[in-house]
C-alpha cells in the first residue's frame, strides 16, 4: 500500500519489508512539506535504515483531520514500538504532543509506563534534535530518553540495545532505560532526575537516580568521509528539489544571542574530500545544490567547491552568506550560477549593538558584499535584523533604518547602472534568549516594548519604494521566549494546550502560571532546568561574555588549536 500521496513525487525513498525487522517511527511534529526541508531529520532516516535489522517509516502531521500514518508504507503511529522524534524548534513542542494523540499514543510517558511494556501502542519514546539538547526539560514529561547531540557518534549503540531489549520481549522499559542512560552515553532519560523547588518556587537543586550521569554529556561529531546530504529530494517542500549538503557543524564566530554557536562546539569545517564524497550521492538529474554552513566556509575551498557544482551545471542556493567572506572569485562563481536571491544578516542595526551581539561585520562589509551581490546578478536581497536585543536604544533603531537606506542606495546604484533594480526585504525578528548562550541571563523584551518598535520602524519604511518589509510576532515570540528557558512545569502545560481551543497566555493564567517567570532576567549562579546538559562551555565563560556584551566588547573568533576560552576545546 502507498503511503500519503507526497511520496509518489520523492525520489531516495527507503522501503523496507517488516518481517523480522524492528519498526520505528520518525517523527516529524510538522507537516511534510516542512520536515522534508530539514537535513538532520533525513540523516536520522539515512542512518537508522542503514541497520538491516530495522526499518524506518517518517511520519509527520497531518494537514486537517486526518489520522497521521508513515509515508512509506501508510502504517498507523499505533503500529510501531519506538518512536523517535525530531526536534528542532521549540514551536514544534504542542505539535508532537497532538501528533501522539491523534496517533492514539498516551502522551504522557508515565502513562505509558504504568500500561505496561514496550509494544505496539505503548511505544518507547525517544527524542532528539537541536532543540532538545538546548533545553530538554519543557517536554521532559512526555520523553522516555533523549539521545542528547549529534546522531553519528551515539545512534548505533542505541538501535544496537533496542534490539538485544526486542530479543527479550522488551521485558522492562526501566531496565531498558537505566542501560542507555549509564552505558551508552549521551542518553538523558527523565524519570532518573527529580527538579526540586525551593521556598519560592524556584528549581533550587536536581537529585538523580539509579547513579546515572549528571549533568549528561552532548554527543559530538568528530569528522566524516562523507557530509552530511539529502537523502530525498522532492518537489513538495519549501526547498522543492534543492540538494542540500552541509559544509560543516557549528560556528567560529561566538555570537552571542546564536545557541547553535555555542552548542555546536568545537566548529567544525568538513574537508573538500568528504564535501565531495556527498556530491558523489546525488543524482545526475539533480540541478539545485543548496549549501550550508556558509558562516565557516573557507573562500578558496567554497570556490573550488562552486566550480565542480557549475561545471556540472548545478545551481547554488545559501540559506544566508558572510557578508565579510565575500572575495570576488567567490561573486564570479555566484554570477556563474544564475544566483537571483541572497540574504546577509547584520542582526544587529548599529554598529554597536553588533559589538553587543559579538557578529564582527562593520557597515561597510555589510555594504561592499550588497553591491558585490547585486552585481553578480542578485535581483532579490534580503537582510536580517533583530529588535529587542539586550541595551537596544531607540538610537540603534534609528542607525538600522538609515543603514538600511544606506545600503538601498549603494545597490541602487549598481541596478540602475545593470538597468534593473533589485530588490530590497528587511526580515526584523523579535530577539528570544536562549539556554546555553551568554544572554541566557538577559531578559525578553516583552510584547509592549516589541510592538512599539515595530510600529516605529514600520513608520520609518512606510511608502518607501523597493523595499519590502517582515515583520515576526511579538506575541509568538513571547511565547518562543516561555519555551526555551522553560522546565516541566511548562511541559505539564502544553498538554492542556494541545487538547484546548485557548490562548496560551490564557491557560497559563488559568493555571496559576505567571509566564513572565520564564522570560525574566537570570542571575549568575542560578540553577537552570537545563543544567542536566553537558555541552563543555563553562558557565562562568557564559557570564563572562555576557557582561563584555552589556559594555560593548568584542571577543576574537574561536581558535580550537589554541584557544581554551570556554572551556571545549582543551578541558575545563
Amino acid at each position: 500500500m502507498r503511503g500519503y500521496s507526497p511520496s509518489v513525487h520523492e525520489t531516495g525513498t527507503i522501503r523496507k519489508k517488516w518481517t523480522g525487522r524492528l519498526p520505528v517511527a520518525l517523527l516529524f511534529p510538522n507537516v511534510y512539506r516542512l520536515g522534508m526541508s530539514n537535513l538532520g531529520m533525513q540523516l536520522v532516516y539515512r542512518l537508522v535504515n542503514e541497520h538491516p535489522a530495522i526499518v524506518c517509516e517518517r511520519i509527520f502531521l497531518p494537514e486537517g483531520a486526518a489520522a497521521p500514518r508513515s509515508i512509506e508504507s501508510s502504517r498507523p503511529v499505533s503500529d510501531f514500538p519506538v518512536i523517535l522524534c525530531a526536534l528542532s524548534f521549540e514551536q514544534d513542542y504542542v505539535n508532537l504532543i497532538r501528533l501522539l494523540v491523534k496517533g492514539g499514543i498516551a502522551p504522557l510517558a508515565a502513562a505509558r509506563d504504568s500500561a505496561g511494556g514496550i509494544e505496539p501502542g505503548n511505544p518507547l519514546v525517544i527524542a532528539g534534535g537541536v532543540a532538545t539538547f538546548i533545553n530538554p526539560e519543557p517536554l521532559a514529561p512526555f520523553i522516555d530518553m533523549f539521545v542528547l547531540g549529534e546522531a553519528e557518534p551515539v545512534l548505533g549503540a542505541v538501535l544496537e540495545r533496542l534490539l538485544v531489549a526486542r530479543d527479550k520481549g522488551f521485558a522492562g522499559r526501566e531496565e531498558l532505560l537505566v542501560d542507555m542512560a549509564k552505558n551508552v552515553g549521551n542518553c538523558y532519560v527523565p524519570r532518573f532526575y527529580e527538579m526540586i523547588s525551593g521556598n519560592d518556587g524556584r528549581l533550587a537543586s536536581i537529585s538523580v537516580r539509579h547513579n546515572v550521569p549528571f549533568p549528561v554529556r552532548k554527543a559530538t561529531l568528530s569528522d566524516c568521509g562523507t557530509a552530511g546530504h539529502s537523502q530525498l529530494l522532492t518537489p513538495d517542500t519549501e526547498f522543492s528539489d534543492l540538494f542540500l549538503i552541509e559544509l560543516g557543524r557549528g560556528c567560529s564566530r561566538g555570537c552571542r544571542f546564536c545557541a547553535a554557536g555555542f552548542v555546536y562546539r568545537p566548529p567544525r569545517l568538513w574537508d573538500v574530500e568528504a564535501i565531495t564524497a556527498a556530491l558523489a550521492e546525488k543524482g545526475d538529474e539533480v540541478q539545485r545544490v543548496g549549501l550550508l554552513g556558509m558562516e565557516m566556509a573557507r573562500p578558496h575551498e567554497l570556490a573550488r567547491l562552486a566550480e565542480t557544482l557549475i561545471g556540472s551545471s548545478c545551481s547554488l542556493s545559501f540559506s544566508s552568506l558572510r557578508a565579510d567572506a565575500l572575495g570576488p572569485e567567490l561573486v564570479s562563481l555566484l554570477r556563474a550560477s544564475g544566483l537571483k536571491t541572497a540574504a546577509i544578516a547584520p542582526d544587529g542595526g548599529s554598529e554597536r549593538l553588533r559589538r553587543v551581539i559579538n557578529k564582527g561585520l562593520a557597515e561597510e562589509d555589510v555594504l561592499r558584499a550588497a553591491e558585490l551581490l547585486v552585481g553578480a546578478g542578485v535581483t532579490n536581497l534580503k537582510l536580517y535584523f533583530m529588535v529587542g536585543l539586550p541595551t537596544e536604544t531607540d538610537e540603534d533603531l534609528e542607525e538600522l533604518v538609515d543603514f538600511t537606506f544606506r545600503i538601498r542606495e549603494r545597490i541602487g546604484g549598481v541596478g540602475r547602472a545593470r538597468g534593473l533594480l533589485a530588490a530590497l526585504t528587511v526580515s526584523l525578528n523579535c530577539f528570544v534568549p536562549k539556554a546555553w548562550t551568554p544572554f541566557q541571563y538577559a531578559q525578553f523584551a516583552g510584547v509592549p516594548a516589541l510592538k512599539k518598535k515595530i510600529q516605529y520602524l514600520r513608520g520609518r519604511f512606510s511608502g518607501q519604494s523597493n523595499l519590502h518589509l517582515n515583520v515576526d510576532k511579538p506575541d509568538n515570540a513571547f511565547f518562543q521566549a516561555v519555551l526555551a528557558r522553560g522546565d516541566r512545569r511548562v511541559g505539564g502545560l502544553l498538554l492542556h494546550l494541545a487538547a484546548s481551543e485557548k490562548n496560551w497566555r490564557q491557560l497559563f493564567r488559568l493555571h496559576g502560571v505567571d509566564a513572565e517567570e520564564y522570560t525574566r532576567s537570570r542571575q549568575r549562579d542560578e540553577v537552570f532546568p537545563w543544567d542536566v546538559v553537558d555541552h563543555g562551555v563553562r558557565r562562568d565563560y557564559l557570564w563572562a561574555e555576557y557582561q563584555r556584551a552589556l559594555v560593548a566588547k568584542k571577543t576574537a573568533a574561536c581558535d580550537t588549536v589554541k584557544c581554551r576560552r570556554c572551556g571545549v576545546c582543551h578541558g575545563k
